[in-house]
């Protein structure tokens, strides 16, 4: 059985990531991000479109901040929550929510193609709830 250690250097052997050190204030002003734009996300006022965006960019600051302090980063949105099996041990069920979030987002983004409703807007938002319980779940940074 592959550690989540194992598997976090393998990506960084081909490339996908980089060992970079874990850094306390980074992951906090990330975790701190992704808090403040799921407050926001979770607001009925806003349109499907803006709670979206804020639901998405809040979990991609989370997982990022994941892999913050596990000593890596990615310039790659969709390898950060690719990743999440490895940073938090959430299940694939939870990724592949963000993954399709991940390509909704691109879609719109690049292509204008905005395929957004409540609820796959009330499932990012689930999702990236649970990302953030399991966050909160590591405690501080390693320094080394």
């Amino acid at each position: 059985m592959t550690s989540a250690s194992d598997s976090l250097d393998r990506l960084a052997q081909i490339g996908s990531l980089k060992h970079e050190p874990a850094n306390q204030q980074e992951f906090d002003g990330l975790v701190r991000s992704g808090r403040v734009r799921l407050q926001d996300a979770r607001l009925p006022a806003l349109s499907p479109e803006s709670r979206f965006d804020l639901a998405y960019n809040a979990s991609h600051a989370l997982a990022l901040a994941a892999l913050r302090h596990r000593g890596y980063r990615s310039d790659n949105r969709y390898i950060v929550f690719q990743c999440l099996p490895h940073t938090l041990g959430v299940g694939a069920d939870l990724w592949r929510v963000l993954a399709l979030c991940h390509d909704r987002r691109n879609r719109a983004e690049y292509e204008g193609d905005v395929d957004i409703d409540d609820q796959l807007v009330r499932d990012l938002v689930d999702a990236t709830e649970k990302v953030l319980e399991a966050l909160e779940a590591l405690g501080p940074v390693e320094s080394g």
